[in-house]
């Protein structure tokens, strides 16, 4: 039997030399010869075989897949010395008799925060080149030809890139492209060559234009439909942006980069995944099979700086009357739901009305992935995990709501509601837990009292529609409609009071409602009944104003 020598490098920089007799087989299961514990390995990943013309790489089925020189394969071979192959978190030479390795082909991966080799050097055989750049064809040629390079040129061997700061490897990659940029002296002007720089860079090591636009205040949300398509909102209206990716596979790497720095996971098995970035801006990413045409990428960005009751009075958003009626609700401890369609600015206004809770009130918020940023003294942060690729490991939003509970928390926020956890949110609210807040999905304060109930059944413990009605009336006492207007602009249309149940319908009455033919909220002229006669408010000093008729 014909002894194989392999020279393996893994991720977290370790080096190690391994040789078997043929065959080889590789993965996570305990009967592997050569056996790599990691959640991208397979239990069964791949085998090494010996033939009469060389060794042999086989895949056996795995979903990750096993990858030469950057390429997925299903068999390969005979493998040469200069092969690289990647398996997870390990990096796989064989080392043949008698052959002396060229150094441009020991290239080690040794951190996420790296250039991705896994994706970049299929680049190589896909030179698709964006045609809406900004830059010419020949330039954008250029940069597709410098990327490749700089796989190449930038020897990570010598450099312990893990150890480095993001400043340090960005320095070391701008060093690196500025000597390759100096083989093409016809770029001009200097801008230009500038710009290439920044773009490579950005790309290679970071997030590539998502850079640009994440660094712009005025941009709410991006939203990648391929590689060169790349639409942002501004100011509630949606554009074309006039710069994408090189190509679809550099997509895919800034996706990977992303994901990966959060500890999940993204490939065939699970194609879609939410993260968030280190300023805390949501990111949700599919990729196929169900992504037809590639990649898709949603970011939505957080303010820079922290949104407040009197900007929204002066966006526009509400009137000063109506912010003086949502403070009251908070001082008041009224339990509060927040409704809306998507991207009505739900989050922010839950966020606002956080940050007007009393010092010295501890709250605990819950969330799907971390968006809520509530200025205030006391919060405490949970967040829901995916279960990993064993299938173990989930943490439910449910489960951290009934965890809350053991807390000590005087309120709890819980950023969105979609599910059974709808029960257990009700259930803290009339168990002494006042004033606590949560936002669902709806068009209408009544279509949000309906999705509550469904969400309330999904719990699947048999109650009947009455006493979930019964619940929701004596646990909510505050309806929030957050509304975006074809124009972009985002505002408070309404705010309603539920009152109590009657002949088995829930009973709410409008305070506060937004007259989009005159562009302005009116008030129902009704008192609020948490209003005590007797409690010092600007409302109540100005009543006859604030009982003005719709």
């Amino acid at each position: 039997m014909n002894l194989i020598k392999l020279s393996l490098k893994y991720e977290d920089g370790r080096h190690e030399n391994f040789e078997h007799h043929a065959p080889i087989l590789i993965g996570r299961n305990d009967d592997c010869v050569l056996k790599v514990p990691h959640w991208r390995v397979a239990r069964r990943h791949a085998q090494l075989i010996q033939a009469v013309d060389g060794i042999y790489l086989e895949d056996l089925g795995s979903l990750s897949g096993t990858r030469v020189n950057g390429r997925r394969i299903s068999r390969h071979g005979p493998i040469k010395q200069s092969d690289e192959v990647l398996i997870g978190p390990c990096l796989i030479q064989v080392r043949l008799p008698g052959v002396t390795s060229l150094k441009c082909a020991e290239t080690s991966i040794t951190s996420h925060q790296t250039i991705d080799l896994l994706q970049t050097a299929e680049m190589a055989e896909k030179p698709i080149v964006s045609d809406s750049m900004g830059l010419s064809r020949k330039y954008a040629h250029v940069w597709q030809d410098i990327r490749l390079s700089l796989i190449k040129a930038f020897d990570l061997r010598r450099c312990d890139v893990s150890s480095l700061s993001d400043h340090a490897l960005r320095v070391e990659a701008e060093s690196c492209v500025s000597a390759l940029l100096n083989n093409y002296p016809g770029i001009e002007p200097e801008d230009e060559k500038n710009r290439l720089l920044q773009l490579i860079v950005d790309e290679a090591i970071g997030l590539g234009v998502l850079e640009i636009l994440l660094k712009d205040s005025s941009i709410s949300e991006i939203m990648v439909n391929r590689f060169d398509e790349i639409f942002i909102e501004s100011k509630g209206k949606l554009s074309l942006y006039p710069i994408g990716f090189s190509c679809e596979e550099a997509l895919r790497s800034v996706i990977d980069r992303i994901v990966f720095g959060m500890g999940r996971r993204i490939d065939e098995a699970s194609p879609m995944v939410d993260a968030r970035l280190k300023d805390g801006s949501r990111v949700n990413a599919v990729i196929s099979p169900i992504s037809r045409t590639g990649p898709f990428l949603t970011i939505r960005k957080f303010p820079l700086h922290r949104l407040t009751i009197d900007q929204l009075i002066s966006n526009q958003s509400l009137d000063k009357k109506s912010a003086d009626l949502l403070g009251l609700c908070v001082q008041s401890r009224l339990n509060m739901l927040v409704a809306g369609g998507t991207g009505s600015g739900k989050t922010t206004l839950l966020n606002i009305l956080g940050g007007l809770i009393p010092e010295g009130q501890r709250i605990i918020t819950i969330e799907d992935s971390a968006e809520l940023q509530i200025n205030h003294q006391h919060v405490l942060s949970l967040e829901a995990r995916p279960e990993n690729i064993e299938g173990q490991g989930r943490v439910s939003i449910r489960d951290l709501v009934k965890n809350a509970l053991r807390m000590r928390p005087d309120r709890i926020v819980v950023g969105e509601c979609r599910g059974a956890e709808a029960l257990d949110m009700l259930i803290a609210m009339n168990t002494g837990h006042e004033g606590s807040m949560t936002t669902l999905h709806a068009n209408t304060p009544r279509d949000a009292i309906a999705r509550l109930e469904t969400m309330v059944l999904m719990a699947n413990l048999g109650l009947p529609l009455a006493a979930i009605r019964e619940q929701i009336a004596s646990a909510v006492q505050i309806v929030i409609q957050q509304t975006r207007l074809s124009c972009g602009r985002r505002l408070v249309s309404e705010i309603v009071e539920l009152t109590g149940i009657d002949t088995g319908v829930i009973q709410m009455h409008s305070l506060m409602k937004y007259d989009r033919v005159l562009n302005e909220f009116k008030f129902s002229g009704i008192t609020p009944s948490f209003i005590d006669a007797e409690q010092p408010f600007a409302l109540k000093a100005n009543h006859n104003e604030w009982m003005v008729q719709r």
